[in-house]
């Protein structure tokens, strides 16, 4: 299997810098001489698209668009970016693009979208995968990012290490930074594990990256941080490390960058914080485990998007 047909759904911040790098932008590769790119969405944001082009880094990209009722070639690869209240309807656009081997990645925060798409396609077509590198700015339909990123992915499935391979040597012929780490599970719940203490604290704060420093950040840190660990390993996740890494991720992020739950708060946009404090607490009741940080967390920022 070559990958030859990619669709990307959703131009959020990692959307667009991805079909940004699949044009040539950030040295890597126009993937218009190895492979078929599109950008799926219903059909009046792809008439937005095309009266208001939108801009990375300033410069206008312009792709070709497909709705979800089109009948065309199956896809060989899937991104799905949108935030996590568009996943619902990515799952729906993309019925007509799935074919048999068709692999499917889904860049959206959180624990649960692989497990949600696997729901209706099966897991013999979806890889687990993440977005790690230096945050976006995104304003309207423009993006500012450095290029700074890579994709994690892998799979807990046997079955789907053919596929693992297949999207390796797509990811080397464009020039796309990726990695496989050896436990994929203990990787999404470790960004979910900052992207839970780092983007909602942040986004309380009104602080970027540089300023979650000295010891009154990191007990709030590591009290958020104790009750994802606890929810984590009745989930199966080796959680050794778990707070030591988490803490550590900070250090690969640009001092300046934002959060995206701060740029959703600073721009008055809802976040996503159903899907950090609030899976949390689900998961809690689910195994019985207090979560009175999280809680805390949900509510301040429930308060702040109202």
């Amino acid at each position: 299997m070559e990958i030859k047909n990619v669709i990307i759904c959703g131009l959020g911040a990692v959307g667009l810098t991805y079909g940004g790098k699949f044009r040539g932008k950030f040295g890597g590769v126009n993937t218009n001489d190895t492979c078929s790119l599109k950008i799926l969405a219903d059909r009046e944001r792809v008439e937005r698209y095309l009266k208001n082009p939108p801009l990375l880094n300033g410069e206008k990209l312009d792709f070709d668009y497909i709705t979800p009722d089109i009948k065309t070639e199956k896809a060989d690869l899937i991104i799905i970016a949108t935030k996590n209240d568009g996943l619902e309807s990515a799952i729906k656009y993309i019925k007509n693009f799935v074919g048999e081997n068709t692999i499917i990645l889904s860049l959206l925060n959180g624990v649960t979208s692989e497990e949600k798409i696997a729901d209706v396609y099966g897991k013999d077509k979806v890889l687990h995968s993440y977005f790690i590198g230096h945050s976006a700015v995104r304003e309207g339909n423009s993006v500012t990012q450095d290029g700074v990123g890579k994709i994690c992915f892998g799979s807990p499935y046997k079955e789907n290490q053919d596929k693992v391979q297949v999207l390796k040597e797509f990811f080397e012929k464009n020039n796309i930074d990726y990695e496989i780490p050896e436990d994929i599970l203990y990787s999404l719940w470790l960004k979910f594990t900052f992207n839970t203490y780092a983007n909602q604290l942040s986004a309380i704060l009104r602080i970027p990256f540089g300023e979650m420093t000295g010891k009154y950040f990191e007990d709030m840190a590591k009290a958020v941080i104790s009750e994802v660990k606890e929810i984590a390993e009745k989930e199966g996740v080796n959680i050794n490390n778990l707070e030591r890494d988490a803490l550590d991720c900070l250090k690969l992020m640009c001092p300046e960058g934002k959060t995206s739950m701060l740029q959703d708060i600073e721009a008055g946009r809802k976040t996503e914080v159903d899907i950090f404090s609030g899976e949390i607490m689900r998961k809690g009741r689910k195994y019985g485990i207090p979560t009175p940080y999280n809680e805390l967390l949900y509510n301040i920022i429930k308060f702040m998007e109202n």
